[in-house]
Order: structure tokens, then sequence, then C-alpha cells
């Protein structure tokens, strides 16, 4: 691939530095209530298919759970007073669906928890992004319905959306109703790699996802019909989607393989909200194998006249996470060797062994690909507004050095690139760093860390420490943008420089989880031995004397 010299010059051409500011933008932080919340039974919660998905031996690396993760439930002054000191615009964020279920948000602490996040985000002057589901489905949803195969869900979702308009609705002005809903099909159903660890190859995924589209459209209408009038807000949703590039730009079978690519991960989901229906290429080959394996119906639902124009034009703005980039070529998958979601695309992905890849194995730094899919959501679907809902880079290593210098290289190149598309003409409103902590990666466990903020899970109150990145995004956010050449250079070596005391800091952790465990492990134990001696020696004196 990199011999290619037309890749070459490409590469050379998409990542010059671009300097450019801009008003009116909006920069925030983002996070979910399963991975940073904690608090997993506490206040009435029900259990989600997470709690109980993770607490089953060997599903997530070493085994960890989210129970207590971030316990972002009862720290929320404390992340708002770091939000405040980065001067973000808005955070993101999703209010956890099995809190509100079984006791239907009557706890007044469930309440009180998301009321005082958002009173006090609005205090702070940050704007609250809220997701209504981010994979945190009420088991008992999952027991007694099969989840997301089951059309119920839209009713049982339209519900819970509902309820929150109703109780948040007059201070939040704009609602995702799924982040990620590819991740939710494919792993939760399709590979069984995340909750509820379904493998229904074929055709799990693609019931999932019809079902959460027909949600999405339904919560889009009720806010329309019931409460957009008095709200002034705006529904939404957030689709992930890496860049398809073809391997060979010549060979019209690899950009033919590369085009299907981003249709079956980004247009799977958002043709049908923005022009009716599935992608034609999705159809064609779902269903040419669905009949090349003896089926009278192709294995990817269809919506109906009526259903077609109910979730059609039902997304006021669109969200796109973005994280890297994969070479497309085409290859063959016959369909007498069974069928998945992978197979029937008839395609093979490829990475760029020159490519920065410092964390999760799938992520690999393509900045230019950011530009290149932005571009396409702009042509594709008429020019819609788009936030960008997640954003960032993992480090995979047992984290005690805060100098994330390949964090600020990444959000340098990735946000450099989303810069050149708002001067392309996309119209992208707002980004949002992902994230804002280190906190639970779903099946990885706490082996993987996406935060700013580095976040200690071995100590008892998850101190917060701030990465480079931290003063580095937030010079980004104060210039909006990048003002000039020799300022933006300053920016890595003044924010380099306040790693040595936050290293200091997390170095003298260790010394501060023993004076815990001192205090409240050893001190507890000898003062009820002591309690324990006392009594035996007054029952000794007693007896003497008697």
């Amino acid at each position: 691939i990199t011999d290619m010299p037309q890749l070459r010059m490409l590469w050379k051409l998409a990542t010059l530095m671009y300097i450019h500011t801009f008003s009116g933008f909006s920069w925030g932080a983002g996070s979910s209530a399963y991975q940073t919340e904690g608090a997993w039974d506490k206040d009435g919660k029900g259990k989600s298919i997470w709690d109980v998905f993770s607490h089953k031996r060997g599903k997530i690396h070493l085994n960890d759970t989210g129970d207590s993760s971030c316990e972002g439930y009862y720290k929320i002054k404390d992340d708002i007073a770091l939000m405040k000191d980065m001067k973000l615009n808005h955070y993101l964020f999703s209010i956890s669906w099995p809190r509100i279920l079984p006791s239907g948000i009557k706890s007044n602490s469930i309440i009180m928890h998301y009321n005082n996040l958002i009173n006090m985000l609005l205090e702070n002057r940050i704007t609250p992004i809220v997701t209504l589901y981010h994979w945190d489905l009420p088991q008992v949803l999952e027991e007694k319905y099969g989840g997301w195969q089951n059309s119920s869900m839209v009713n049982f979702f339209n519900d819970f959306a509902n309820l929150c308009f109703e109780r948040f609705g007059n201070r939040v002005k704009y609602w995702i109703t799924f982040n990620n809903p590819w991740s939710v099909a494919v792993e939760g159903y399709e590979t069984g790699e995340h909750a509820p660890g379904l493998k229904m190859r074929g055709t799990g995924a693609y019931n999932a996802a019809h079902n959460i589209i027909m949600a999405h459209a339904k919560v889009w209408h009720t806010y329309d019909a019931k409460w957009r009038n008095k709200q002034k807000g705006m529904v939404g949703i957030s689709l992930s989607a890496d860049w398809g590039e073809p391997v060979d730009i010549t060979n019209q079978r690899d950009i033919e393989a590369a085009e299907r690519y981003v249709q079956f991960y980004l247009g799977w989901f958002a043709t049908p909200l923005f022009h009716g229906d599935y992608p034609q290429i999705m159809k064609d080959y779902i269903g040419r194998k669905s009949a090349q394996q003896g089926l009278s119906s192709s294995r990817l639902p269809t919506f109906s006249p009526q259903e077609k124009s109910y979730v059609r034009g039902t997304c006021d703005f669109l969200g796109i996470s973005h994280f890297t980039t994969r070479y497309i070529t085409q290859k063959n998958f016959p369909s007498n060797r069974g069928s998945s979601y992978f197979t029937d695309r008839d395609l093979a992905e490829l990475v760029d062994p020159q490519w920065p890849d410092p964390g999760s194995e799938w992520l690999y730094s393509v900045p230019w690909g950011f530009r290149r899919l932005l571009s396409f959501v702009k042509t594709q679907y008429g020019d819609p507004v788009i936030y960008v809902t997640g954003n960032g880079v993992s480090e995979k290593m047992i984290c005690t050095e805060l100098c994330d210098d390949w964090r600020m290289q990444y959000l340098r190149d990735y946000i450099n690139e989303m810069l050149k598309a708002v001067k392309d003409g996309v119209n992208v409103k707002g980004y949002t760093a992902w994230s804002l902590l280190d906190k639970f990666e779903w099946d990885e466990g706490y082996s993987e860390r996406f935060g700013l903020y580095y976040v200690d899970f071995g100590s008892k109150n998850k101190p917060r420490y701030p990465k480079a990145s931290v003063q580095y995004y937030k010079r980004i956010i104060s210039s909006n943008g990048f003002p000039n050449q020799r300022e933006i250079e300053s920016w890595k070596r003044k924010a380099l420089e306040t790693c040595t005391s936050s290293n200091q800091l997390l170095a003298a952790d260790p010394l501060i989880r023993h004076m815990e465990m001192v205090t409240e492990i050893v001190v507890p134990t000898v003062c009820t031995l002591c309690i324990l001696l006392s009594a035996v020696f007054i029952m000794f004196l007693l007896r003497t004397r008697i």
C-alpha cells in the first residue's frame, strides 16, 4: 500500500497543518453512564445487560466490571470542576435507563442526581448533550422480551425517552437517542463480544438494527408532537463510522468495496433516517446471498411504505463518532459457508503498518480519513448539521505516565482535518473529545484508557489526574482552533511541563492508598481487638472478685 505513489502524495497533502480558527463552535468532552457512574446497585437501580454480562467470568479482560468504575455517580462536583477549568462549551453524557427501571424515576436520589448534574452544568455555562441509550439496556427487558430482537422495545424505549423529556427537557436542548447502534447490533447480537453476548449470525444484527431505527424514529416523533414547541430542543442520533479507503484507487472493484464498507457501517443507520430505506447496496448484497442460501426472503428486514415515510427525516442533527480508517479491497465470501454481517459485505480490511497505533488494537491514527468521512456525510445526506460526538485515542498499558504526547498529536491532527472539512463547507457545529475520564472500556475492562484525565481505579476515592492533553485541548478550545504555527508548537511544550507535577502526585498515590488502608482496615481492626481484649479483661476481674 505504502509503495503506491498516489497514496503517498495524498498522505503528504492531507496531513499538512491548516491554520484556522472559528467562532460559534462548541467544544466538549464525553462519557457514558455505565462506563463512569459506578453505584451499580444503589438507589433502586435495576440491573443492566452490562451488569449481568460483566459479572460472568471470562467475558471481560481480567474479569473487570463497571460496578464502581470512576464513581462518577458521587463525584459530579469534582468532574464539573474539571470541565469548568478546561472551559468546555458542552458535556455529552448518558442517562442510565436501568436507574429509571424498575423504580420509575420515583427515587428522589435518582431525580436529584440527574437534576444536579444538569443544573450544575448550566450554572457553569456548559451545555448538556444527553444520550438516552449508551448500551445499558435493563436486564429485565432482555430476559422477558429478548431485548432489541423484539419490536416491543420500540414502545418501551419511547416510554423511557418521554419520561426523560418530561423530567429534564425544560433544561436539555440536545438529545441523542442512541450512541453507536452499530456496536449494539453487531457486537451484542452478531459476535457476542458485548452484552447481551448473543451470536445470532446473519440475522441478529439486522433485526436489532431495524428495531433501533424504529425506536429512534418513534422517539423523534414523540418529541416533535409533544415537546418541541414547549422545550425548543433537538433530537438526533450518534453514529460511529470508520472511513474506508480503496487499496487501489484506480481499481473499480476496490472503489466499490470501500463504498460498501461505509454503507454497511454508517449508511446502514443514516440512510433510513435521511432517505427512508436501507442503502441499495445492502439490500442487493444481503438479498442475493439470502436467495443463494435458499431463503424465501432477505435476512435484511424491510420497511413498509408507511414505515419508510415514518423514519425519513427524523434527525435534527447527526452525531458522528470517528476514530480510525481502513484500507478496503474486494474479497468474495461464498454463501455456502454460512452467513454473517461481515461475509455479506464481500470485502477485506487492511491497515498500513506505518500508521501509529498507540492504544486499542483496532485504533490507528489516520487523520485524513476524518475529513473524507465528513465530506461523504455532507454529500450523501443533504448537508445535515453535524456534531462530532466522539473522537479520541487510547493507550493500552498500565499507565503511570501522564505525558501523553501521542494523544496531543492525535487531537491536533484529527481536529485539523475536521477544521479543513468545515472550510470545505461541511456543516460541523461542535467537537466532543472522547473521553473526559479514563473509564470502563467494555470487554477490555480497564486495560485501555481514552481519558484526558487519568483515573486511579485502585484507589477507593478514584482520584483524577490531568494528562498533558488536558492543557493542550484547553488551548485549542480557548483559541477556537489553531491560530498560528509558532503558538501551536508552544502548546505542546507547555502542556508537557505540567506532567512533572502531575506525575509526582500520581507517584504519591500508592502512599495515599496505603494510608487509606490503614485508616479503613487496620485501625478498625485494632480497635475491635482492643474492645474484645477489654471485655475479656473485665470478665476476668469480675470472676476474680466472685
